[in-house]
């Protein structure tokens, strides 16, 4: 006999739990089915365990080229960080069931399959089947890695991005294929522990999309770490010989062959539908084969939610959570509609990017009149005290209404700054109310204020003529 509830969530990482969290909250029955681990890609083999691996090797980076810190002997446990590493993900992974149970959400562990528009199959562990019927349905099942055929992952020689992070020692070359965020994020911090990096990117930069005197900023930094990097250059065939990843590389004017430890290859995702039956409950995709939803984040089936990366990019697990809130609450019965504006972009390069809203050209394109305020970290306090001098932040108006369109900033915390613009952005503040906000000196967030007042006329700590 089918197990019924009020609602059925399918996947359990950033999308999938806070929604089934928030359903538990408002007191719908809801059940939660994860065929692997808790927290999905982003705990689990992404965003969290990325960023501790980052920041334990530049606490050494740090320490290592500080001028007054004596550092000849300095080095770094790679199986010690790692090992720190995993003890976090089970940390966090224990804190989110303790919480789905908490709110009295079950949880099935198994690999579901939509059986019609409000029935599922799901392939428990055991290898047997149960069948479980939910009035409504949330598909949070997320996207995976595409795998190239001219150089396939393995899994011994030939990673994706998230199998990179589980390396137990630094290659002493490693070839990144695709020049793009989690490439440049795994391949900056192998380099800084002394990984020879060689970048292929098949468009005329890395980052491609991105400003290009944001990219700048990253691009230096790769090359003063020793990095080969090949634009407008794609890998045509690949071999395994002698324990060495042989790349064979088209570039625009030459072909060459490049040789390494190991390849992390990044190219891109795709939706993670493929056993998931889609097609069966009547759920319509795009061409790419990504979910379409409205902005209720319904599909064409009245009863079923898609959220998160399965709708398709941008691929951010906030982005995620955001959707598993709005699909929750119009479960509970509200009237919540997307707005995805107002969603920052945070990239932790070295040094960091982030994003959010228009840019100039897109204000312009979009019939604004834009004015933009710039201000830089060589000439922030904080940031000079620091010795984290490199960068700037970028503010975009609308000059005739003072509305804030966007902001893009590289440097050193830009990751945490953004959320300040963000934060203004979705609450219509002005560009006056911004640079009119107190910020505590000494600290990053000053900045704001500077770029602020350099849209509005002229900042304090600079001179503009």
């Amino acid at each position: 006999m089918s197990e019924q509830y009020q609602a059925i969530v399918i996947g359990g990482g950033p999308g999938g739990y806070v929604s089934a969290i928030r359903l538990g909250q408002h007191g719908i029955k809801t059940l939660l089915i994860e065929k692997d681990t808790l927290g999905g890609e982003c705990l689990n083999r992404g965003c969290i365990p990325s960023k501790i691996l980052i920041n334990g090797v530049n606490i050494f980076w740090a320490a290592k080229n500080s001028p007054w810190i004596i550092s000849e002997k300095l080095s770094v446990d790679f199986r010690k960080l790692q090992s720190f590493k995993n003890g976090v993900l089970r940390r966090l992974r224990a804190g989110i069931k303790y919480l789905l149970n908490g709110n009295g959400v079950k949880v099935v562990e198994g690999e579901a399959r939509l059986k019609s528009e409000n029935k599922i199959s799901v392939k428990l562990k055991d290898g047997s089947e149960k069948e479980f019927v939910g009035e409504n349905i949330v598909i949070a099942t997320g996207s995976e890695h595409i795998s190239l055929p001219m150089i396939p992952f393995d899994g011994k020689k030939v990673f994706s991005s998230s199998d990179a992070l589980n390396l137990q020692e630094v290659p002493r070359k490693m070839l990144i294929v695709g020049g793009g965020v989690a490439g440049l994020e795994i391949g900056t911090f192998y380099a800084k522990l002394g990984a020879k990096l060689i970048i292929v990117e098949l468009m005329p930069q890395i980052l491609p999309g991105l400003e290009k005197d944001l990219v700048e900023c990253v691009e230096k930094t790769l090359k003063s770490l020793g990095a080969e990097i090949y634009v407008n250059s794609k890998v045509v065939s690949s071999k395994i010989s002698d324990n060495i990843v042989k790349a064979q590389v088209e570039g625009k004017d030459e072909s060459f062959e490049v040789e390494a430890d190991c390849a992390v290859v990044s190219v891109g995702k795709r939706a993670s539908t493929k056993e998931l039956g889609v097609e069966e409950a009547g759920i319509e995709t795009d061409k790419r084969g990504f979910i379409i939803v409205d902005d209720h984040l319904k599909t064409n089936v009245e009863n079923i939610y898609a959220i998160g990366d399965v709708t398709g990019p941008p691929f951010l697990a906030h982005r995620a959570s955001y959707h598993g809130l709005i699909a929750a609450e119009n479960i509970a019965g509200k009237d919540l509609r997307v707005d995805e504006s107002c969603i920052p972009s945070a990239i932790f390069t070295d040094p960091e990017i982030a994003f959010v809203g228009l840019t100039r050209d897109e204000a312009e394109k979009k019939g604004f009149k834009p004015k933009v305020g710039r201000f830089p970290f060589s000439a922030l306090g904080r940031a000079l005290a620091e010795r984290h001098g490199e960068g700037f932040v970028r503010i975009v108006i609308d000059e005739s209404s003072g509305r804030i369109l966007g902001a893009q900033m590289v440097g050193a915390h830009v990751s945490e700054l953004i959320a300040e613009i963000a934060l203004a952005m979705r609450n219509g503040l002005t560009i006056e109310q911004l640079a009119r906000t107190i910020r505590p000196h000494p600290t990053y967030s000053e900045i704001i204020t500077e770029a602020a007042e350099a849209a509005l006329w002229k900042p304090i700590h600079i001179l503009m003529r």
